[in-house]
Formats: C-alpha cells, sequence, structure tokens
C-alpha cells in the first residue's frame, strides 16, 4: 500500500465545528473514489478512533481512496450534543460534501461499523452514494417495516457470533429485501470483531465495485 499522509482537520457541521481525520494514499492526486467512516455509538465510548471503524477507513485507502474519519456531534473536539441517530446524519452529509467539494469527480464512498452503519444507511439516500460498506449493522434500531434500500452497491459485513444484535436477524431482513446487498457473514466473530480485523479488511478490498 501507498505512504499515506494524515491531515487532522475541523469540519463545518450542522451544529458546530466537527473533529476529522483525512487520510490521503501518496499516489491519490486525482482519486477515483473518497471515502468517509461514520464510527460507532458515542454514548458507548465510539469514537473515529474505533479499531472497526480505523480498518474501515484503512480498507477504503487501500483501495487509493482518500477516507474521512470524523467524531459524531458532542465526542471528542466536535460540538454539538448527540442527537439518537437523527442530526448525526446531518454531520454525517456535512463530512460527504466537504469530500465532494475537495475532490468534486470522484465517486463517493460511505462505510460505517454498528451505530455508524445505520447513519450511514440514511445518509446515502440523502446524497449520490457509490459504494456503501456497513459492518453490523444494529438490527434492533432499523425500522426495517419502511426501509429504504439506498440506491448503490452495498456491502454488509456481520459477525455469526455478534453478542449485541442477533445475525440471523439481521440475514433474514437482508435476504428479504428485493435487491439484497452483497454479504459477508464470518463464523465465530463478535459484534467488534476481535481477532478477524484483517479479515473484515480483506473482504471489504474484495468487493470493490468494479466501475470505480
Amino acid at each position: 500500500m501507498a505512504n499515506v499522509e494524515t491531515e487532522k482537520l475541523m469540519l463545518d457541521g450542522p451544529e458546530g465545528q466537527l473533529e476529522a481525520l483525512l487520510d490521503i494514499p501518496s499516489d491519490a492526486d486525482s482519486p477515483s473514489a473518497v471515502a468517509v467512516v461514520c464510527h460507532p455509538h458515542p454514548l458507548h465510548d465510539g469514537t473515529m478512533h474505533n479499531k472497526v471503524a480505523h480498518m474501515l477507513a484503512r480498507s477504503f485507502v487501500q483501495l487509493g481512496a482518500p477516507t474521512l474519519r470524523f467524531n459524531f456531534r458532542g465526542v471528542g473536539k466536535s460540538e454539538g450534543e448527540f442527537a439518537d441517530a437523527v442530526g448525526e446524519v446531518g454531520d454525517a452529509l456535512a463530512a460527504l460534501d466537504y469530500m465532494h467539494q475537495r475532490w468534486p469527480d470522484a465517486d463517493r464512498w460511505l462505510g460505517g461499523f454498528s451505530f455508524g452503519s445505520q447513519v450511514s444507511l440514511s445518509a446515502a439516500l440523502e446524497r449520490d452514494i457509490d459504494w456503501l460498506v456497513t459492518v453490523a449493522p444494529p438490527i434492533e434500531r432499523i425500522d426495517t417495516t419502511t426501509f429504504q434500500r439506498p440506491d448503490c452497491d452495498w456491502l454488509v459485513v456481520q459477525g455469526e457470533a455478534d453478542e449485541l444484535f442477533d445475525a440471523s436477524d439481521v440475514r433474514s431482513w437482508l435476504e428479504g429485501l428485493e435487491r439484497p446487498p452483497a454479504m459477508e457473514f464470518f463464523p465465530d466473530t463478535s459484534h467488534f470483531f476481535h481477532g478477524k480485523l484483517t479479515k473484515l479488511r480483506d473482504a471489504v478490498v474484495s468487493h470493490k465495485p468494479t466501475d470505480s
């Protein structure tokens, strides 16, 4: 993988400044894609430094995409207060818009882990997203009866031994969609992918859309 330069940023968000890290591969002068990664639940120690969110970002960087991780409102140096996945969608949109303004010709990728998956699924309905990656989506927080599938390539990565959300419920929901996403279910894998982070990275890298 190419060398990576990391920029520390403060972005304009709906409720104030958002703390962010932008990883840029050294060979990404005119990248074909850029990515944004959303972290897990802010009230359960979720930050942009979470190891799963970090590995998801590394996966996108390995594919040549400058990748932005950011702290939701009220986390770290980000201003504002927790808004139960509603206001956080606005935070994600602000991050996507920043990346689009900086690289307007690049495809837009969006990823999220756990709570970040929920936010990403909603944000993907508000912007033109080319690839969505959701890791361990919190099925109990998603209204599956009114769910609207994002119109983009979509990968779901799920641990079968997830101790927080039932993997069989996730599988049933996804397989019941009119257009199911690509799916990777990992045996003997917990919600936080302990010991399986490299496997997670490999799964994401192997599913790169062919037109990006």
